[in-house]
């Protein structure tokens, strides 16, 4: 299966379900982003909600705390290295936007069908609620610029 998952893969769906049947879409119905596994094992990943708001300033380093938590609740991406065992892949975590993952594993089992590809994690707890996670991406051949994902900024 290894070689079957090198290449980039594109963001169709994320959503969490939980033991007692509820579903969610934390990065909204339209989630953009891309999964990465190289040949060597480097795997990135950086996924965020559509629309999110664009800060008021335009400087990197500005924006209210009001725009940075929005920001930060809207978006996840780190990068390591990754190897596969049986159904899963496990991705070393080197760098995280979320610092707790850094330096620890993060194991996603694999449901590969074609050109679709489905990572699901390990029970966990988010928000009090113990839940699954689910993305679902689509093989990537040839890159094709998307719309712009993001809303307007605006004074409040």
């Amino acid at each position: 299966m290894s070689n079957q998952i090198v290449g980039t893969w594109k963001l169709v769906s994320c959503e969490t379900r939980t033991t007692d049947g509820r579903v969610f879409q934390p990065l909204g119905s339209d989630p953009a982003g891309y999964i990465v596994y190289t040949e060597n094992g480097f795997v990135s990943v950086a996924i965020m909600k559509a629309n999110r708001q664009r800060f008021l300033a335009g400087d990197i380093a500005g924006g209210t705390p009001e725009e940075k938590i929005a920001a930060a609740d809207s978006y996840i991406s780190y990068c390591g290295s990754y190897k596969l065992e049986d159904n899963k892949v496990i991705h070393h975590v080197d760098v995280s936007f979320f610092p707790n993952w850094v330096g620890i594993d993060q194991v996603r089992f694999v449901d590969l069908d074609g050109d679709r590809l489905t990572l699901s994690t390990p029970q966990m707890v988010v928000y009090g609620i113990e839940q699954v996670g689910y993305l679902i991406w689509e093989r990537v051949e040839t890159f094709q610029p998307q719309a712009p994902v993001y809303a307007a900024a605006t004074a409040s």
